[in-house]
């Protein structure tokens, strides 16, 4: 080996180990077939637990419940604030680590990097008031329950209304309807992430028409 090949070799950048894991959203993006599914599906699990497990578990086995705590004239529920929290954190994780990963690789959007599944799925949910059981009636409370906008509000956990933002999601994520190709050829870890949350806009509007219609 030459001088310059060693110095060269001195100046490599040494590989973003912790970025690779966040990213493939710890090694799920290298399973096959379909690795955005796997995403997905972490999206899913992610917004389900906190939903139905965290109010349960304080609620029953401590004995104990966080009340609803007033802000203004409104109330805000602490399970909700924890989901929404977790969705900014994964966002935010996955805009810095997609964008590491991507640079390192030189490639614009590698395959394994589904940090950007599981935000987008995270979000679907979230738009579409999929939040944790006694936020439910916390929010219906804020719109009025007998008002026609309370159907906008939170909500029950169940498991119809998970397949179908999961579907959904899926479903944007690979059509990408107008902006969310364009979004795309935004730099960086903004271009891996952006067209997601887009599709995730789309999915949560179609679970909103579906509740209207009470599906």
């Amino acid at each position: 080996m030459t001088a310059a090949t060693e110095s060269g070799a001195a100046r490599a950048p040494r590989k973003p180990y912790v970025s690779y894991a966040v990213a493939s959203a710890l090694g799920l993006g290298y399973l096959k077939p379909g690795p955005g599914t796997w995403g997905s599906l972490a999206g899913v699990v992610i917004c389900a637990l906190p939903a139905w497990v965290l109010p349960f578990v304080v609620e029953h086995y401590n004995g104990v419940g966080l009340e609803p705590v007033r802000i203004g004239n409104q109330f805000a529920d602490p399970f909700v604030a924890f989901q929404i929290a977790i969705a900014v954190l994964i966002a935010a994780l996955g805009l810095l680590c997609a964008d590491r990963v991507s640079r390192y690789s030189t490639v614009k959007d590698p395959q394994f990097v589904v940090i950007d599944e599981v935000s987008g799925q995270q979000l679907t949910l979230l738009l579409g008031g999929f939040v944790a059981r006694r936020g439910a009636h916390v929010i219906q409370g804020i719109l009025w329950a007998n008002h026609p906008l309370a159907v906008f509000g939170a909500i029950e956990p169940n498991w119809k209304y998970l397949l179908l933002g999961f579907i959904l999601f899926r479903a944007f994520d690979i059509w990408k309807p107008f902006p969310a190709r364009q979004a795309e050829s935004l730099p960086g870890g903004l271009g891996i992430m952006a067209d997601d949350w887009v599709a995730a806009v789309y999915s949560a509007a179609v679970i909103w028409i579906a509740r209207w219609f009470g599906l």
